[in-house]
């Protein structure tokens, strides 16, 4: 049993949380539509990473709508708090759904970082054993929060074991391959890496969040961390590893890569509210008056 359902919760505390959740299905299901329209403005052996990121999208959209359907189930209003209706709450959807989405997310690095022949294949094996022993070994380990006893600790050990040795090879795969990109696209996969880094580092945060903060407001805190992490793991990952499929496209000559890049200069309004020229047309111009 997790321990969300050891807690009863005021409005707000109960709000947050089913707010946070609905944020969360609604933005993947705004990534898979962003997804599918973006598709045809990559080059197509690199296409592929679009359609991963959208499968990603349905997958995370029928976990996190099933957490809150769980969610607003699992509690009802006694006049005072929200308190247990006898359906419990569960966090084992999350990593359920995570065996599907961290293989996914891995092997669209190494489509995007244009690995291929046999080093695709060896790191495909390890990027999808890796990720689900370090899944399913934490989701042993979440059965055991609320006592928070030893397979509690020793799983999460593990678990983190695997996580360590993902973010090595993400690392080795990102920086091994940095020469193959344009330059244009170097420091976009950097920005991956430090994502990765960072919102990866959220999940452990959660998991520990019943020994750090055994409290509703901790629950709040678990939900708001996982979520978030899950956003921008997948969403803002998968925009990022769009960006360098288009400039990798555009650098090898895609056509619709480069007329769809949105930052290069049409004409217009420009950051410093002057006006800029037409694309090819000679720069910038002085800002518009009357008559001219």
């Amino acid at each position: 049993m997790n321990f969300e359902n050891t807690f009863s919760y005021n409005v707000d505390q109960y709000t947050l949380i089913s707010h946070v959740l609905s944020l969360g299905f609604a933005v993947m299901a705004a990534g898979l539509v962003y997804f599918l329209v973006t598709r045809g403005t990559i080059a197509p052996r690199y296409r592929l990473t679009s359609v991963l990121s959208a499968v990603v999208m349905v997958s995370a959209f029928f976990e996190l709508f099933l957490l809150y359907q769980r969610w607003i189930s699992a509690f009802r209003w006694d006049g005072t708090a929200f308190v247990q209706a006898g359906t419990l709450f569960s966090n084992g959807y999350r990593y359920v759904n995570w065996s599907i989405d961290v293989p996914v997310l891995l092997i669209q690095l190494l489509v995007v970082m244009g690995v291929t022949g046999r080093r695709f294949h060896r790191a495909w094996v390890a990027f999808v054993a890796g990720g689900l022993a370090m899944i399913y070994t934490g989701y042993v380990g979440q059965f055991h929060e609320v006592e928070r006893d030893a397979p509690y600790w020793v799983w999460g050990l593990v678990s983190t074991a695997f996580f360590g040795l993902l973010l090595v090879l993400v690392a080795r795969i990102i920086f091994g391959n940095l020469a193959r990109l344009p330059e244009s696209a170097r420091g976009t996969a950097r920005a991956v890496w430090w994502l990765v880094l960072i919102s990866w580092l959220l999940y452990p945060g959660a998991y520990l969040m019943p020994a750090l903060w055994d409290s509703a407001d901790g629950v709040v805190a678990r939900q708001i961390t996982y979520t978030v992490a899950d956003i921008v793991s997948k969403v803002v990952y998968g925009v990022l590893l769009g960006i360098i499929a288009r400039q990798v496209s555009v650098a090898e000559g895609y056509g619709p890569a480069g007329d769809d890049e949105v930052a290069a200069p049409r004409g217009g309004m420009t950051d410093a509210g002057g006006v800029t020229g037409r694309r090819g047309g000679g720069g910038r111009r002085g800002p518009a008056g009357p008559g001219r």
